[in-house]
């Protein structure tokens, strides 16, 4: 491939890109969508703009999907791994072992061996994290339940493509398996091939937990963006070259780095320096999907091609709202899960290839299938516009329609909106004190449930201000915000604010980092949803480790009104261009604290007289 013919269509992609996403988004489309088009648009087919080097830049392209594994990898902390373990493994496994079971036995009943239809029913029940991640992150919609059940899936399934890899070809058509393409380990036997392959991941394992801290710190200190950043782009880039020597999935090795990673103080500045080059190189993939979209294939046998996509996305549909159930998400969560999973994904076409070279399907059935793919990818944000337009705004009518009171013409003092185990308390201790609130949540079965216990709850989103208008915000005195969702929850408090500023406002939020969010807006009244209950536990564990109640209660106090005061004074410095300063602040405001309680100690501070204590005065032997 010539320099000049290189740029020359290098120029058409960025130029496609530039011209169709603003306008995709523009019209409510989303930039996937608008990706996608572009390619079809500049493709052999329609404009013939590009075509001869097509898969030159498709295979540059691909390098995005890799990126995006690698940034995945950086999000699998133990916490969240823990918090999602039963939607990883339960989900996760379910969702691929029916849609497989499913797709074997129709490919199977429709003529083909039953080792091809194995292979493509694995093939198939590949969905596409580039696409799905994409929109949920631009629609919001990653931190609500569904989308951390979508998420799951998809990361189960992109962990899942390496056992597939190793299966394909053990189910090939041919007498033998053909030695996989460029593997520097091709010419060992199967056992021989299993164990240097564990033994490199292994290796990388221990690399990354032992070494690579180690040497970002190196690079750290000398304080040049452009070398760190050069430093992310070759781990990624040396682990993919790693298991592409070896014959498996280059996104294996970036996604095993960035979840050694993922714990590590690193992890911000890698995520700042690799979303850029991840961005414009997913870009480049999705429109190298549409101008690889072989519609001579699609002309030749249209019937078979479009029931091809036909059973794509209806079977995996069904198997997926059928899943949504089991897990009881309701109707309109799991219409949501269905759909937006229901399409092919990007290692369908890794998988395919492989598959070809090990001669598990023929050529010509992987190139129908490509084309399935790739045109139910194009279908996705259509059909995410669909359940927006048409299902979304259904389900919404039919619940205000429901039982629930229309939220009319009050007057109450506080209004809250988030009625969850979060909002479940405050609300019952306002009761309590005969304080009236007016009290929204968005979650039809959670209202019902509630309103069992005799609460009086309305259906409805606070993010419309039709709704709070009809629920007497402007009569209000307090606004209570205790969603779970803290980005959605910020959207609210600007939009009240900009309405009714002289309105307080109370915010419930994650953790420090949407603390910072909320500060950085100029709201002060903000609560961790887990800070005071730990805070209760820490002193409970003091009390059990011999500490006075008195002498606990001090200490516990004393570290809430520090750190109360950190956060404050921390927030303008969190994020990836002060990370190496936020960090240090951090080390030196844990070295004042426990300076400060070491001092107030041998002060005498924390000393007194136990005789108020019950349970020191029982210890003793004395009367209450």
């Amino acid at each position: 491939m010539e320099y000049k013919d290189f740029f020359y269509q290098a120029a058409i992609y960025l130029l496609a890109a530039v011209l169709s996403v603003p306008l995709a988004k523009r019209l409510g489309f989303g930039s996937v969508l608008g990706y996608l088009i572009a390619g079809i648009i500049i493709g052999p087919y329609a404009l013939g703009m590009v075509g001869e080097h097509s898969q030159d830049i498709m295979h540059f392209a691909e390098f995005g999907v890799v990126m995006m594994l690698f940034l995945i990898g950086l999000e699998l902390r133990p916490a969240l791994l823990w918090q999602l373990r039963a939607h990883i493994l339960g989900l996760g496994l379910l969702q691929i072992s029916l849609t497989t079971f499913a797709f074997s036995g129709i490919f199977y009943f429709l003529g083909h061996p039953l080792s091809i239809a194995v292979v493509i029913g694995m093939i198939l029940s590949m969905s596409s994290t580039a696409i799905v991640i994409q929109i949920f992150s631009e629609k919001g919609w990653i931190q609500t339940p569904v989308g951390q059940a979508t998420f799951s899936v998809l990361l189960f399934q992109d962990m899942a493509v390496i056992p597939i890899m190793a299966i394909i070809p053990l189910l090939t058509y041919a007498s033998r398996a053909l030695p996989v393409p460029n593997s520097l380990i091709s010419q060992l036997n199967h056992w021989q091939q299993a164990l240097v392959t564990l033994g490199i991941i292994a290796a990388i394992v221990v690399s990354g937990r032992f070494l690579l801290r180690p040497l970002f710190r190196f690079i750290a200190q000398a304080k040049l963006r452009e070398v760190f950043t050069a430093a992310s782009l070759l781990l990624v880039i040396a682990n993919a070259l790693i298991m592409q020597a070896i014959g498996l999935s280059p996104a294996l090795g970036t996604f095993l780095a960035g979840a050694l990673l993922a714990e590590s103080e690193y992890r911000h500045e890698l995520e700042a320096d690799i979303e850029p080059f991840k961005g414009l190189l997913l870009g480049l993939f999705f429109i190298s999907v549409g101008a690889n979209i072989n519609f001579n294939i699609l002309l030749e046998n249209p019937a078979g091609i479009l029931k091809l996509i036909f059973l794509l996305v209806l079977i995996k549909s069904l198997v997926l709202f059928f899943i949504a159930k089991i897990f009881k998400f309701n109707t309109q969560n799991s219409l949501l899960f269905s759909l937006t999973l229901a399409q092919g994904g990007e290692f369908c076409f890794v998988l395919l290839s492989h598959a070809v070279a090990n001669q598990a399907l023929a050529p010509y059935l992987a190139n129908q299938l490509v084309v399935a793919v790739a045109i139910s990818m194009v279908l996705t944000p259509l059909m995410i516009i669909f359940y927006e337009k048409l299902l979304a705004p259904y389900f919404i009518r039919r619940q205000e329609q429901k039982e629930f009171d229309p939220v009319e013409g009050q007057r109450n003092p506080v209004i809250i909106a988030g009625f969850g185990r979060y909002g479940q308390i405050i609300g019952r201790l306002l009761i309590a004190n005969k304080i009236k609130a007016t009290v929204l949540d968005l979650d039809a079965d959670n209202i019902e449930l509630i309103r069992k216990f005799g609460f009086k709850v309305f259906y409805g989103d606070a993010s419309r201000f039709d709704l709070l208008e009809a629920a007497g915000i402007a009569h209000a005195k307090l606004f209570i915000l205790a969603i779970d969702d803290s980005e959605k929850a910020l959207e609210i408090a600007m939009h009240v604010r900009e309405h009714y500023p002289a309105l307080k406002i109370l915010a419930r939020v994650r953790g420090r980092t949407q603390a910072y969010d909320f500060l950085k807006k100029d709201f002060t009244s903000i609560y961790r949803e887990t800070f005071d209950s730990s805070l209760a536990m820490a002193v409970d564990a003091l009390k059990e480790l011999g500490f006075p109640a008195y002498h606990a209660l001090r200490c516990v106090r004393f570290f809430k009104q520090h750190d109360e005061q950190s956060v404050k004074r921390m927030y303008k410095l969190y994020g990836a261009e002060n990370e190496m300063e936020y960090i240090n602040k951090a080390k030196q405001s844990r070295r004042n604290l426990e300076k400060a309680f070491s001092e107030d100690t041998a002060g005498g501070q924390f000393s007194f007289d136990l005789a108020w204590d019950p349970e020191n005065a029982k210890d003793r032997g004395e009367s209450s």
